[in-house]
């Protein structure tokens, strides 16, 4: 963003939270891990173990429960940033991206990396 300031060009950064898209999109997920997964070599899967497999896609279930459907948020942002006289250097979208993303990114590395 600040290197191209010298062109004069404009940036904005949109910082989205969880949203439902094929990215997030489960079967196609597990179906990439999966296939890593297959690929590693025993003596690394053997170092992670089974159930790190097992809770990855646990997690990623999870996840899925938790992405917005309202991709609106979104693009709202990206109108903004376009259109705008004035736009804003950065759009965090999505209550997760503000409520969680935001303040994390103002504490200790270390206590980022815990949470």
């Amino acid at each position: 963003r600040i290197e191209m300031c010298n062109f004069g060009v404009k940036v904005s950064v949109i910082e989205p939270g969880y949203f439902k898209t094929m990215i997030t999109n489960t079967e196609n997920v597990e179906k990439n891990l999966l296939s890593i997964w297959e690929k590693v070599l025993e003596e690394t899967k053997a170092s992670y173990g089974e159930n790190y497999l097992k809770e990855c896609l646990v997690a990623l279930r999870k996840m899925q429960k938790k992405c917005n459907s309202n991709l609106t948020l979104v693009t709202d942002c990206m109108e903004h940033a376009l259109t705008s006289r004035f736009p804003r250097t950065r759009y965090s979208v999505g209550w997760d991206a503000k409520l969680l993303y935001i303040p994390l990114s103002y504490l200790p590395s270390a206590l980022t990396d815990f949470i």
